[in-house]
């Protein structure tokens, strides 16, 4: 859901039809998960955005359902991975 709200959150991000999206909470070790949010359109723009925003979120919640346990949890390191397709083409992160 978050996802399709980016338009509304992100100042200058206009709303784009997205056909896909998936979020992936995987255990990193006994104290950290890893979120992976996946996003797709055929638009002639990035998706970027909506991913980053959908991954966002997820740690959020995450982070609401938490809280009585630990207070002190930090979100960290929200970055893009990889992105293909547009005018900018190819992006892998290098980590």
């Amino acid at each position: 859901m978050a996802a399709k709200k980016t338009s509304d959150l992100i100042p200058m991000c206009h709303p784009i039809p997205i056909e896909k999206v998936e979020i992936e909470i995987v255990p990193a070790d006994d104290t950290h998960v890893r979120i992976v949010s996946t996003a797709r359109c055929s638009h002639k723009t990035g998706i970027e955005m909506e991913a980053l925003t959908a991954a966002s979120v997820a740690a959020l919640t995450i982070y609401d359902m938490c809280k009585a346990v630990d207070r002190g949890m930090v979100i960290e390191d929200v970055l893009l991975l990889r992105k293909s397709g547009g005018k900018s083409g190819v992006y892998e992160a290098e980590i």
